[in-house]
């Protein structure tokens, strides 16, 4: 009995040992960042202000590395399986989308990730090329429903938020277009300059720089209500589009299985940097709202609150990903 006991509290002063040394060693090294978007967008620019922000507050390198395609989910799947010590994590929107997109994939919010905390969230813009006749959002709604298919829509991807957004917008108007899927947001906006498609909804980073300069038109905002980030373009509900609302957001994730020392370790970093003075008129610079989370916890009840809705949301929009 006494052996076992005295096994028992070696461990036990083991465990407690490694966990002290973790808190005071970590990081030694950098830190690698994995987000599953290419560069030029919402997620990247998101991405790269966060790693500046991190790496002042925690003292080593962090290195984005984008792995885009599959809406997200191939970042996802990698961070997954990374090794839990806190050298690897990720930034993307809620796993439950990619979850409700790719219900064959075996990954899962709850088991696979440990949620840090939310970084930013915003609206995404509906814009068109400036030559098309669509003063504003009935004008377009008005064209497409009684011409299906004629609109030729620009996607960031399948199973981005924008393609999301797209598909919901598509099931509240009764609007069809035809749209053709590009390998991010950057590539998309080209083509519907170019005047070869002639409408997209995209991240605020990816057209703000275009809208300035009249190379492309917003029409609405996607969000509900307006957003005080873009101010000048209207939201859907001020367009006259009612029971439509699509938001987006980005939060920080770790795989599953890294220690709580080093999960509040990142929080700390965060909390601290992406509160210094000039990140938040940064994010608001290309449409972005900082909302940070109040602790992990917090973040998870967040997240787990929302999947339901999210899911059913990705259900109702029809959005299908190959």
């Amino acid at each position: 009995m006494l052996r076992k006991l005295s096994f028992a509290l070696i461990m036990g002063f083991l465990v407690y040992n490694t966990a002290v040394m973790a808190q005071g060693v970590y990081p030694e090294r950098p830190i690698k960042l994995v987000i599953g978007y290419p560069p030029g967008g919402a997620a990247d620019f998101v991405a790269r202000i966060s790693a500046d922000q991190i790496s002042k507050e925690i003292g080593v390198p962090v290195n984005v590395e984008n792995r885009p395609g599959v809406g997200g989910a191939i970042a996802a799947d990698l961070v997954a399986k990374a090794a839990p010590d806190g050298y690897t994590i990720s930034m993307s929107g809620p796993h439950a989308q990619i979850k409700a997109l790719f219900p064959k994939m075996a990954l899962d919010q709850q088991t696979d990730f440990i949620p840090v905390t939310n970084l930013a969230s915003g609206s995404m813009i509906i814009c068109v090329n400036p030559n098309e006749p669509y003063k504003n959002l009935q004008d377009l709604i008005k064209f497409g429903k009684a011409n299906p298919g004629i609109i030729f829509n620009a996607s960031s991807g399948n199973g981005s938020t924008p393609h999301l957004a797209t598909a919901l917008f598509e099931g509240v108007t009764q609007v069809k277009f035809t749209t053709i899927q590009f390998k991010g947001g950057s590539p998309a906006a080209v083509s519907t300059i170019a005047g070869n498609t002639q409408v997209m909804i995209a991240t605020p980073p990816t057209v703000m720089g275009f809208i300035k300069n009249g190379t492309l038109r917003p029409l609405s905002l996607t969000s509900a209500k307006p957003s005080a980030a873009i101010p000048g373009i209207p939201s859907a509900e001020e367009s006259g589009l009612m029971g439509y609302n699509s938001t987006f957001s980005y939060g920080l994730y770790f795989p599953a299985g890294t220690p709580a020392i080093i999960v509040n370790k990142m929080f700390a970093a965060v909390a601290k940097g992406m509160t210094q003075a000039g990140v938040k008129q940064k994010l608001a610079s290309q449409g972005m709202d900082l909302v940070l989370s109040k602790s992990p916890a917090q973040f998870q009840a967040t997240l787990t609150a929302e999947a339901p809705a999210l899911a059913e949301v990705v259900r109702l929009s029809g959005a299908k990903v190959e």
